[in-house]
């Protein structure tokens, strides 16, 4: 049994890669539609997270999942855990 397997049900998000410019590190924009609470219209919203991408593989347009981890530093709490789709 793995350690990941080990430590209940970690979240799990799928989303683009729009920055690779720093080390071991790319930030990846998630969006997913939120109903609006009074007009009760669908929004399309996005948020960006940092993730952890140990071997500098993903690339700006990469459609990737993450996986949520421990703290890695100040922002960093989601690791790359495949490339679902390269870029063009």
């Amino acid at each position: 049994m793995s350690r990941t397997e080990t430590r209940g049900n970690p979240k799990v998000r799928r989303g683009v890669v729009v920055s690779d410019k720093m080390d071991k590190t790319v930030v990846v924009e998630v969006e997913y539609m939120q109903r609006h609470p009074l007009y009760k219209k669908r929004m399309r919203r996005t948020q960006k997270f940092m993730a952890h991408d140990e071997n500098n593989e993903c690339r700006e347009g990469d459609r990737v999942d993450m996986v949520e981890t421990r703290p890695r530093s100040k922002r960093k709490r989601w690791r790359v855990r495949r490339i679902v789709d390269r870029a063009k």
